[in-house]
């Protein structure tokens, strides 16, 4: 049942031009979502909406996790930081992206959540994700520099240390607003950054230092 209902998901956004590229098709339709929810909303899995996951947080939409890995571009062999790790879906789709000479690293500040999304990662015989507890407002500096960083949460403004752990070229894409936001893409380039406003999203808030 969910392996059909997953084609029909990545179908529907491949026509309303929301995935757009084989490598981010590929890694939808390799990513069971059902591991990703709880068991009572197991059923919505393949809902193109959030569901929630506990301790006041949720789970992307589908069509906002397919927004976000197209914009960013992300390539196999490639060092990324997820800011807010969830229940582990978000990140499992980049590390299908980055493969398996590529490395995702997610900041999860709820100890429970981080635990579940760990857990989930091993169900999904996923080994290219470190998770990690803390405050991602202040990004994971043990692991800088990244290729890529992006935030499933919202933020007052772009937090400096994820600018300063961001490598040279690289993409930072975050919310920033609150609640109802704008989904930022943020280019550096030496000591310019160039910032593009890919349009409105709903996103719980950034709790932390640099957050809310």
């Amino acid at each position: 049942m969910f392996e059909v209902e997953r084609v029909k998901l990545v179908q529907k956004l491949k026509k309303e031009s929301l995935i757009k590229t084989e490598a981010v098709e590929k890694a939808f339709l390799e990513t069971s979502r059902e591991l990703f929810v709880p068991d009572a909303v197991k059923n919505h899995a393949y809902f193109d909406t959030p569901l929630q996951i506990g301790n006041g947080q949720t789970i992307s939409a589908p069509h906002m996790v397919a927004i976000m890995c197209e914009a960013l571009d992300i390539k196999e062999g490639q060092k990324i930081l997820e800011i807010g790790a969830g229940s582990g879906y978000h990140a499992a789709i980049v590390s299908k992206l980055v493969g398996e000479n590529g490395h995702v690293y997610t900041v999860e500040r709820i100890p429970s959540l981080a635990q579940n999304a760990k857990t989930n990662l091993e169900k999904s015989n996923i080994t290219n994700v470190t998770v990690k507890i803390g405050d991602g407002s202040e990004g994971l500096v043990d692991f800088a520099p990244y290729n890529r960083i992006y935030v499933t949460c919202a933020a007052p403004e772009t937090p400096p240390p994820l600018l300063k752990q961001l490598k040279d070229d690289g993409k930072l894409l975050i919310p920033v607003g609150k609640i109802f936001c704008n989904l930022e893409l943020i280019e550096k380039k030496g000591k310019k950054n160039t910032s593009k406003n890919l349009g409105g999203c709903a996103f719980v808030p950034l709790v932390g230092k640099h957050g809310f």
